[in-house]
Protein backbone atom coordinates (compact mmCIF):
# COMPACT_ATOMS: atom_id res chain seq x y z
CA UNK A 1 0.00 0.00 0.00
CA UNK A 2 2.98 2.20 0.92
CA UNK A 3 4.84 1.80 -2.52
CA UNK A 4 1.05 2.36 -4.55
CA UNK A 5 0.71 5.76 -2.43
CA UNK A 6 4.50 6.86 -3.39
CA UNK A 7 3.72 5.87 -7.00
CA UNK A 8 0.74 7.69 -7.29
CA UNK A 9 2.16 10.70 -5.93
CA UNK A 10 5.06 11.04 -7.73
CA UNK A 11 2.72 10.33 -11.11
CA UNK A 12 1.12 13.19 -9.56
CA UNK A 13 3.41 15.77 -8.88
CA UNK A 14 5.75 15.11 -11.91
CA UNK A 15 7.70 18.19 -13.69
CA UNK A 16 4.43 18.56 -15.55
CA UNK A 17 2.45 19.69 -12.76
CA UNK A 18 4.97 22.52 -11.43
CA UNK A 19 5.73 23.66 -15.29
CA UNK A 20 1.38 23.58 -15.77
CA UNK A 21 1.63 25.68 -11.97
CA UNK A 22 4.19 28.10 -12.73
CA UNK A 23 2.61 28.83 -16.54
CA UNK A 24 -0.39 29.46 -15.05
CA UNK A 25 1.03 31.66 -12.89
CA UNK A 26 3.19 33.56 -15.38
CA UNK A 27 0.23 33.49 -17.71
CA UNK A 28 -2.07 35.13 -15.90
CA UNK A 29 0.03 37.52 -14.07
CA UNK A 30 0.83 39.03 -17.33
CA UNK A 31 -2.95 39.08 -18.96
CA UNK A 32 -3.65 41.10 -15.50
CA UNK A 33 -0.98 43.35 -16.04
CA UNK A 34 0.52 42.11 -12.83
CA UNK A 35 -2.61 42.85 -10.58
CA UNK A 36 -0.82 41.78 -7.92
CA UNK A 37 1.33 45.04 -7.64
CA UNK A 38 -0.99 47.16 -9.35
CA UNK A 39 -3.67 46.52 -6.88
CA UNK A 40 -1.88 46.01 -3.74
CA UNK A 41 -3.31 48.79 -1.67
CA UNK A 42 -7.22 47.46 -3.15
CA UNK A 43 -6.65 44.11 -1.21
CA UNK A 44 -5.91 46.00 2.04
CA UNK A 45 -8.55 47.85 1.94
CA UNK A 46 -11.38 45.33 0.53
CA UNK A 47 -10.22 43.12 3.23
CA UNK A 48 -11.85 45.39 5.90
CA UNK A 49 -15.12 46.33 3.75
CA UNK A 50 -18.14 44.91 3.88
CA UNK A 51 -20.36 42.92 6.15
CA UNK A 52 -22.20 39.77 6.40
CA UNK A 53 -25.52 38.42 5.46
CA UNK A 54 -28.08 35.93 6.38
CA UNK A 55 -26.51 34.39 3.18
CA UNK A 56 -23.36 35.41 2.88
CA UNK A 57 -20.20 36.12 5.22
CA UNK A 58 -18.04 39.29 5.51
CA UNK A 59 -14.77 39.89 2.97
CA UNK A 60 -12.83 39.44 6.05
CA UNK A 61 -14.49 36.11 7.12
CA UNK A 62 -14.24 34.71 4.06
CA UNK A 63 -10.94 35.82 3.59
CA UNK A 64 -10.46 34.34 7.35
CA UNK A 65 -11.85 31.05 6.66
CA UNK A 66 -9.67 30.34 3.11
CA UNK A 67 -6.36 31.93 5.18
CA UNK A 68 -6.97 29.14 7.67
CA UNK A 69 -6.94 26.38 5.04
CA UNK A 70 -3.83 28.29 3.28
CA UNK A 71 -1.97 28.93 6.83
CA UNK A 72 -1.31 25.57 8.18
CA UNK A 73 1.23 22.60 8.52
CA UNK A 74 2.84 23.64 5.35
CA UNK A 75 3.80 26.78 6.96
CA UNK A 76 6.00 25.04 9.44
CA UNK A 77 6.51 21.46 8.83
CA UNK A 78 6.28 22.20 5.11
CA UNK A 79 9.00 25.23 4.74
CA UNK A 80 11.36 23.02 6.92
CA UNK A 81 10.92 19.83 4.69
CA UNK A 82 11.81 22.36 1.75
CA UNK A 83 14.47 23.35 2.84
CA UNK A 84 15.68 19.79 3.84
CA UNK A 85 15.00 18.34 0.65
CA UNK A 86 16.05 21.11 -1.76
CA UNK A 87 18.37 23.51 0.63
CA UNK A 88 17.80 27.45 1.47
CA UNK A 89 17.18 27.80 -2.27
CA UNK A 90 13.81 25.98 -2.35
CA UNK A 91 12.59 29.65 -0.13
CA UNK A 92 13.35 31.39 -3.00
CA UNK A 93 10.73 29.58 -5.04
CA UNK A 94 8.29 29.23 -2.41
CA UNK A 95 8.52 33.16 -3.02
CA UNK A 96 8.10 33.13 -6.85
CA UNK A 97 5.18 30.18 -6.45
CA UNK A 98 3.35 33.05 -4.06
CA UNK A 99 4.10 36.18 -5.92
CA UNK A 100 2.72 34.18 -9.56
CA UNK A 101 0.55 32.15 -7.68
CA UNK A 102 -1.67 35.46 -6.31
CA UNK A 103 -2.62 35.75 -9.78
CA UNK A 104 -3.57 32.05 -10.36
CA UNK A 105 -5.82 32.70 -7.28
CA UNK A 106 -7.45 36.10 -8.56
CA UNK A 107 -8.30 34.43 -11.66
CA UNK A 108 -10.13 31.46 -9.29
CA UNK A 109 -11.37 33.51 -6.62
CA UNK A 110 -13.60 35.33 -8.76
CA UNK A 111 -15.20 32.20 -10.67
CA UNK A 112 -15.73 31.32 -7.22
CA UNK A 113 -17.99 34.56 -7.06
CA UNK A 114 -19.15 34.74 -10.30
CA UNK A 115 -20.70 31.56 -10.66
CA UNK A 116 -22.31 31.19 -6.91
CA UNK A 117 -25.50 30.13 -6.06
CA UNK A 118 -28.29 30.40 -2.98
CA UNK A 119 -28.33 27.12 -1.22
CA UNK A 120 -30.22 26.04 1.60
CA UNK A 121 -30.44 30.28 2.59
CA UNK A 122 -26.52 29.81 2.06
CA UNK A 123 -23.83 30.98 -0.51
CA UNK A 124 -22.34 27.98 -2.39
CA UNK A 125 -19.80 28.27 -4.73
CA UNK A 126 -16.70 26.77 -6.05
CA UNK A 127 -14.33 24.72 -8.94
CA UNK A 128 -17.41 22.09 -9.21
CA UNK A 129 -19.79 24.90 -9.76
CA UNK A 130 -18.00 26.79 -11.94
CA UNK A 131 -16.73 24.33 -14.27
CA UNK A 132 -20.46 23.21 -14.57
CA UNK A 133 -22.00 26.64 -15.49
CA UNK A 134 -18.68 28.07 -17.40
CA UNK A 135 -17.46 25.52 -19.44
CA UNK A 136 -20.50 23.56 -19.85
CA UNK A 137 -18.68 20.13 -18.78
CA UNK A 138 -20.72 18.34 -16.08
CA UNK A 139 -19.08 15.27 -16.19
CA UNK A 140 -15.50 17.61 -15.19
CA UNK A 141 -17.26 18.90 -12.50
CA UNK A 142 -18.79 15.30 -10.69
CA UNK A 143 -14.90 14.63 -11.39
CA UNK A 144 -13.87 17.44 -9.17
CA UNK A 145 -16.54 17.78 -6.64
CA UNK A 146 -15.68 13.80 -6.15
CA UNK A 147 -11.92 14.52 -5.79
CA UNK A 148 -12.25 17.25 -3.75
CA UNK A 149 -14.77 15.10 -0.97
CA UNK A 150 -12.02 12.57 -0.84
CA UNK A 151 -8.65 14.76 -0.59
CA UNK A 152 -10.15 17.16 2.20
CA UNK A 153 -12.94 15.07 3.89
CA UNK A 154 -10.05 11.68 3.68
CA UNK A 155 -6.43 12.33 2.21
CA UNK A 156 -5.41 15.99 3.77
CA UNK A 157 -6.91 16.56 7.45
CA UNK A 158 -3.92 13.35 8.26
CA UNK A 159 -1.35 15.56 7.36
CA UNK A 160 -2.18 18.35 9.78
CA UNK A 161 -3.42 15.88 12.83
CA UNK A 162 0.20 14.07 12.39
CA UNK A 163 1.89 17.50 12.44
CA UNK A 164 0.08 18.47 15.43
CA UNK A 165 0.27 14.84 17.07
CA UNK A 166 4.16 14.57 16.35
CA UNK A 167 4.81 18.12 17.98
CA UNK A 168 3.18 17.96 21.26
CA UNK A 169 4.86 14.50 21.57
CA UNK A 170 8.23 16.35 21.30
CA UNK A 171 7.05 19.49 23.62
CA UNK A 172 4.78 18.14 26.13
CA UNK A 173 5.66 14.20 25.75
CA UNK A 174 1.59 13.76 25.31
CA UNK A 175 0.46 10.41 23.63
CA UNK A 176 -0.66 10.96 19.49
CA UNK A 177 -3.58 9.00 20.76
CA UNK A 178 -4.69 11.55 23.31
CA UNK A 179 -3.91 14.31 21.08
CA UNK A 180 -5.88 12.56 18.19
CA UNK A 181 -9.06 12.12 20.79
CA UNK A 182 -9.12 15.77 21.82
CA UNK A 183 -9.01 16.98 18.09
CA UNK A 184 -11.84 14.74 17.41
CA UNK A 185 -13.85 16.57 20.22
CA UNK A 186 -12.90 20.07 19.65
CA UNK A 187 -12.99 19.68 16.00
CA UNK A 188 -16.82 18.09 16.05
CA UNK A 189 -18.21 20.99 18.17
CA UNK A 190 -17.15 22.73 15.06
CA UNK A 191 -17.70 21.19 12.20
CA UNK A 192 -21.46 20.41 13.38
CA UNK A 193 -22.16 23.80 13.96
CA UNK A 194 -22.02 24.55 9.94
CA UNK A 195 -19.85 27.38 8.00
CA UNK A 196 -21.14 30.28 10.49
CA UNK A 197 -19.65 28.88 13.31
CA UNK A 198 -16.35 28.32 11.04
CA UNK A 199 -16.48 31.41 9.92
CA UNK A 200 -16.67 32.92 13.44
CA UNK A 201 -14.11 30.84 14.69
CA UNK A 202 -11.92 31.52 12.03
CA UNK A 203 -12.33 35.14 12.45
CA UNK A 204 -11.27 35.08 16.11
CA UNK A 205 -8.26 32.50 15.68
CA UNK A 206 -6.42 32.94 12.25
CA UNK A 207 -5.38 36.49 13.01
CA UNK A 208 -4.26 35.59 16.62
CA UNK A 209 -2.68 32.71 15.36
CA UNK A 210 -0.59 33.96 12.48
CA UNK A 211 0.16 37.51 14.55
CA UNK A 212 1.58 35.63 17.64
CA UNK A 213 3.68 33.80 15.29
CA UNK A 214 4.79 36.16 12.97
CA UNK A 215 5.50 38.45 16.00
CA UNK A 216 7.85 35.83 17.28
CA UNK A 217 9.83 35.49 14.10
CA UNK A 218 10.40 39.31 14.14
CA UNK A 219 11.89 39.06 17.29
CA UNK A 220 14.28 36.00 16.25
CA UNK A 221 14.89 38.53 13.36
CA UNK A 222 16.23 41.16 15.32
CA UNK A 223 18.37 39.35 17.36
CA UNK A 224 19.89 38.22 14.26
CA UNK A 225 19.82 41.48 12.22
CA UNK A 226 23.00 41.21 11.56
CA UNK A 227 22.94 38.26 9.79
CA UNK A 228 20.00 39.29 7.41
CA UNK A 229 21.66 40.23 4.30
CA UNK A 230 23.95 37.24 4.44
CA UNK A 231 20.56 34.68 4.83
CA UNK A 232 19.11 36.42 1.86
CA UNK A 233 22.14 36.30 -0.28
CA UNK A 234 22.14 32.53 0.37
CA UNK A 235 18.61 31.91 -0.66
CA UNK A 236 19.05 34.24 -3.52
CA UNK A 237 22.32 32.16 -4.65
CA UNK A 238 20.89 28.85 -3.68
CA UNK A 239 17.85 29.04 -5.77
CA UNK A 240 20.19 29.72 -8.82
CA UNK A 241 22.88 27.36 -8.27
CA UNK A 242 25.55 29.45 -7.01
CA UNK A 243 26.12 28.47 -3.79
CA UNK A 244 28.76 25.62 -4.15
CA UNK A 245 27.48 23.85 -1.03
CA UNK A 246 24.51 23.66 -2.12
CA UNK A 247 24.68 23.47 -6.34
CA UNK A 248 23.89 19.43 -6.56
CA UNK A 249 20.47 20.16 -5.38
CA UNK A 250 19.37 22.86 -7.73
CA UNK A 251 16.74 20.84 -9.03
CA UNK A 252 15.14 19.66 -6.22
CA UNK A 253 15.45 23.15 -4.94
CA UNK A 254 13.05 24.56 -7.44
CA UNK A 255 10.73 21.15 -7.55
CA UNK A 256 10.26 21.18 -3.52
CA UNK A 257 10.27 25.27 -3.35
CA UNK A 258 6.94 24.93 -6.09
CA UNK A 259 5.49 21.54 -4.77
CA UNK A 260 5.74 23.22 -0.84
CA UNK A 261 4.58 26.71 -2.58
CA UNK A 262 1.65 25.50 -3.69
CA UNK A 263 1.06 23.00 -0.90
CA UNK A 264 0.79 26.08 1.50
CA UNK A 265 -0.64 28.90 -0.14
CA UNK A 266 -2.99 26.95 -2.30
CA UNK A 267 -2.92 29.05 -5.67
CA UNK A 268 -4.66 27.61 -8.18
CA UNK A 269 -5.19 24.26 -5.91
CA UNK A 270 -9.39 24.98 -5.84
CA UNK A 271 -9.82 25.36 -2.01
CA UNK A 272 -9.94 29.12 -1.68
CA UNK A 273 -12.73 29.91 -4.42
CA UNK A 274 -14.85 27.92 -1.81
CA UNK A 275 -14.87 29.94 1.03
CA UNK A 276 -14.72 33.19 -1.50
CA UNK A 277 -17.78 32.07 -3.25
CA UNK A 278 -19.89 32.62 0.51
CA UNK A 279 -18.50 36.14 0.33
CA UNK A 280 -21.23 39.08 0.45
CA UNK A 281 -19.72 41.70 -2.30
CA UNK A 282 -20.84 43.73 -4.64
CA UNK A 283 -18.22 42.53 -7.11
CA UNK A 284 -16.79 39.12 -7.86
CA UNK A 285 -13.54 40.99 -8.05
CA UNK A 286 -13.63 42.53 -4.72
CA UNK A 287 -13.21 38.89 -3.38
CA UNK A 288 -10.82 37.87 -5.73
CA UNK A 289 -8.00 41.13 -4.61
CA UNK A 290 -8.75 39.90 -1.36
CA UNK A 291 -7.61 36.78 -1.63
CA UNK A 292 -4.53 36.90 -3.96
CA UNK A 293 -4.18 38.84 -0.83
CA UNK A 294 -4.15 35.73 1.18
CA UNK A 295 -1.65 34.04 -0.80
CA UNK A 296 0.85 37.12 0.39
CA UNK A 297 0.19 36.48 3.94
CA UNK A 298 0.74 33.04 3.63
CA UNK A 299 4.36 32.42 1.88
CA UNK A 300 5.51 36.19 1.93
CA UNK A 301 4.59 36.61 5.68
CA UNK A 302 4.23 32.87 7.51
CA UNK A 303 6.69 31.00 5.70
CA UNK A 304 9.46 33.17 5.01
CA UNK A 305 8.98 33.33 8.84
CA UNK A 306 9.30 29.99 9.71
CA UNK A 307 12.42 30.06 6.91
CA UNK A 308 14.16 32.70 8.56
CA UNK A 309 14.42 31.39 12.25
CA UNK A 310 15.41 28.03 10.99
CA UNK A 311 17.95 29.57 8.29
CA UNK A 312 18.97 32.40 11.56
CA UNK A 313 20.00 29.87 14.19
CA UNK A 314 21.15 27.00 11.30
CA UNK A 315 19.05 24.54 13.43
CA UNK A 316 18.10 22.56 9.74
CA UNK A 317 19.77 19.59 7.70
CA UNK A 318 19.78 18.40 4.15
CA UNK A 319 20.05 15.75 2.23
CA UNK A 320 21.48 15.36 -0.82
CA UNK A 321 20.18 13.65 -3.96
CA UNK A 322 22.14 10.57 -2.73
CA UNK A 323 20.63 9.98 0.26
CA UNK A 324 23.20 11.45 2.01
CA UNK A 325 23.84 14.54 4.41
CA UNK A 326 25.05 17.77 2.71
CA UNK A 327 24.62 19.63 6.04
CA UNK A 328 24.22 17.84 9.35
CA UNK A 329 23.58 20.37 12.17
CA UNK A 330 20.60 18.31 14.00
CA UNK A 331 21.75 14.46 14.04
CA UNK A 332 18.72 12.76 14.08
CA UNK A 333 15.77 15.01 13.52
CA UNK A 334 13.49 14.63 11.09
CA UNK A 335 12.31 17.18 8.96
CA UNK A 336 9.44 18.83 9.92
CA UNK A 337 8.09 20.41 13.17
CA UNK A 338 11.07 19.50 14.99
CA UNK A 339 13.40 21.88 13.04
CA UNK A 340 11.16 25.14 14.07
CA UNK A 341 10.58 23.61 17.28
CA UNK A 342 14.99 23.80 17.57
CA UNK A 343 15.01 27.52 15.93
CA UNK A 344 12.95 28.77 18.59
CA UNK A 345 14.61 26.81 20.85
CA UNK A 346 17.74 28.21 19.93
CA UNK A 347 16.89 31.20 21.09
CA UNK A 348 14.29 30.51 23.74
CA UNK A 349 15.10 27.19 25.79
CA UNK A 350 12.24 26.98 27.58
CA UNK A 351 9.36 27.65 25.20
CA UNK A 352 10.49 26.85 22.33
CA UNK A 353 9.26 23.40 21.12
CA UNK A 354 6.09 24.33 23.25
CA UNK A 355 5.34 27.26 21.65
CA UNK A 356 5.90 26.18 18.28
CA UNK A 357 3.42 22.91 19.22
CA UNK A 358 0.99 25.63 20.21
CA UNK A 359 1.43 27.07 17.27
CA UNK A 360 0.98 24.47 15.27
CA UNK A 361 -2.02 23.15 16.97
CA UNK A 362 -3.96 26.44 16.13
CA UNK A 363 -2.70 26.65 12.11
CA UNK A 364 -3.57 22.99 11.48
CA UNK A 365 -6.75 22.78 13.41
CA UNK A 366 -7.92 25.94 11.74
CA UNK A 367 -7.03 24.18 8.31
CA UNK A 368 -8.99 21.03 9.37
CA UNK A 369 -11.59 23.45 9.72
CA UNK A 370 -11.70 24.65 6.42
CA UNK A 371 -11.59 21.30 5.03
CA UNK A 372 -14.15 20.28 6.39
CA UNK A 373 -16.02 23.38 4.84
CA UNK A 374 -14.48 22.51 1.16
CA UNK A 375 -15.90 19.05 1.50
CA UNK A 376 -19.21 20.08 2.66
CA UNK A 377 -19.55 22.40 -0.47
CA UNK A 378 -18.96 19.99 -2.84
CA UNK A 379 -21.20 17.47 -1.27
CA UNK A 380 -23.83 19.90 -1.26
CA UNK A 381 -23.01 19.96 -4.93
CA UNK A 382 -22.89 16.42 -5.46
CA UNK A 383 -26.41 16.25 -3.86
CA UNK A 384 -28.25 19.00 -5.31
CA UNK A 385 -31.66 18.29 -3.62
CA UNK A 386 -29.66 18.18 -0.37
CA UNK A 387 -32.49 15.93 0.99
CA UNK A 388 -29.36 13.50 1.74
CA UNK A 389 -28.78 14.22 5.62
CA UNK A 390 -26.94 10.80 5.65
CA UNK A 391 -24.72 12.13 3.19
CA UNK A 392 -23.55 15.04 5.06
CA UNK A 393 -23.25 13.15 8.76
CA UNK A 394 -21.34 10.22 7.17
CA UNK A 395 -19.02 12.82 5.70
CA UNK A 396 -18.64 14.47 9.57
CA UNK A 397 -17.46 11.30 10.72
CA UNK A 398 -15.36 10.38 7.59
CA UNK A 399 -13.34 13.82 8.50
CA UNK A 400 -13.44 12.98 12.04
CA UNK A 401 -12.04 9.65 11.29
CA UNK A 402 -9.40 10.53 9.23
CA UNK A 403 -8.21 12.94 11.51
CA UNK A 404 -7.30 10.21 14.29
CA UNK A 405 -6.23 7.97 11.81
CA UNK A 406 -3.67 10.69 11.25
CA UNK A 407 -2.38 10.94 14.24
CA UNK A 408 -1.13 7.88 14.65
CA UNK A 409 0.37 7.17 11.02
CA UNK A 410 3.77 7.56 10.44
CA UNK A 411 4.20 11.27 9.33
CA UNK A 412 5.46 10.05 5.78
CA UNK A 413 2.39 7.97 5.02
CA UNK A 414 0.15 11.31 5.66
CA UNK A 415 2.38 13.65 3.67
CA UNK A 416 2.19 11.01 0.66
CA UNK A 417 -1.82 11.20 0.98
CA UNK A 418 -1.86 14.82 1.08
CA UNK A 419 0.66 15.50 -1.95
CA UNK A 420 -1.83 13.40 -3.97
CA UNK A 421 -5.31 15.62 -2.79
CA UNK A 422 -2.97 18.61 -3.31
CA UNK A 423 -2.16 17.36 -6.58
CA UNK A 424 -5.25 15.73 -8.29
CA UNK A 425 -7.22 19.01 -7.33
CA UNK A 426 -4.66 21.20 -8.48
CA UNK A 427 -4.20 19.27 -11.91
CA UNK A 428 -8.10 20.04 -12.54
CA UNK A 429 -8.42 22.95 -11.06
CA UNK A 430 -5.55 24.71 -12.92
CA UNK A 431 -6.56 23.21 -16.58
CA UNK A 432 -10.36 24.37 -15.33
CA UNK A 433 -9.59 28.23 -14.44
CA UNK A 434 -6.94 28.39 -18.16
CA UNK A 435 -10.07 27.34 -20.06
CA UNK A 436 -12.13 29.88 -18.06
CA UNK A 437 -9.92 33.02 -18.06
CA UNK A 438 -12.23 35.05 -20.56
CA UNK A 439 -14.92 35.44 -18.21
CA UNK A 440 -12.37 36.36 -15.17
CA UNK A 441 -10.40 38.70 -17.19
CA UNK A 442 -13.59 40.42 -18.43
CA UNK A 443 -15.01 41.21 -15.08
CA UNK A 444 -11.52 42.55 -14.15
CA UNK A 445 -11.97 44.54 -17.13
CA UNK A 446 -15.56 45.84 -15.79
CA UNK A 447 -13.96 46.41 -12.64
CA UNK A 448 -11.17 48.66 -13.81
CA UNK A 449 -13.48 50.50 -16.08
CA UNK A 450 -16.05 51.17 -12.72
CA UNK A 451 -12.82 52.64 -10.14
CA UNK A 452 -11.77 54.79 -13.45
CA UNK A 453 -15.55 56.26 -13.53
CA UNK A 454 -14.83 56.95 -9.61
CA UNK A 455 -17.63 54.52 -8.93
CA UNK A 456 -18.07 51.32 -6.57
CA UNK A 457 -18.08 48.66 -8.80
CA UNK A 458 -21.08 46.75 -9.48
CA UNK A 459 -21.54 43.47 -11.46
CA UNK A 460 -24.12 42.67 -13.56
CA UNK A 461 -23.38 39.69 -15.18
CA UNK A 462 -25.80 40.19 -18.86
CA UNK A 463 -24.55 43.66 -19.52
CA UNK A 464 -20.80 41.66 -19.60
CA UNK A 465 -22.47 38.98 -21.71
CA UNK A 466 -21.26 36.11 -19.02
CA UNK A 467 -23.66 33.36 -19.38
CA UNK A 468 -25.15 31.18 -16.44
CA UNK A 469 -23.80 33.58 -13.85
CA UNK A 470 -27.29 33.90 -12.71
CA UNK A 471 -27.31 35.08 -9.54
CA UNK A 472 -25.71 38.49 -10.53
CA UNK A 473 -28.38 39.03 -13.63
CA UNK A 474 -30.40 41.72 -11.29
Amino acid sequence: MDELITYVKDLLWSNALIVLCLGAGIYFSVCTKFLQVRYLRDMVKLLFGGGSSSQGVSSFQAFAIALSGRVGTGNIAGVATAIAMGGPGAVFWMWIIAFLGSASAFIEATLGQMYKEVKEGQYRGGPAFYIEKGLGKKWYALLFAIVTVLSTALFLPGVQSNSIAVSAQNAFDIPVVYTGIALVVLLGLIIFGGVKRIGKVAEIVVPFMAGAYILMAIIIIILNINALPAVITMIVKSAFGLEPLFGGVLGMSISWGVKRGIYSNEAGQGTAPHAAAAAEVSHPVKQGLVQAFSVYVDTLFVCTATAFMILFTGQYNIQGTDGHFIVENLPGAVSGPEFTQQAVAHHFPSIGAGFVAISLLFFAFTTIMAYYYIAETNLSYLDRKGHHIWALWSLRILLLVATFYGTVKTAEVAWALGDIGVGAMAWLNVIAIFLLRKPALRALRDYDQQKKEGKDPVFRSEELGIRNADFWKD
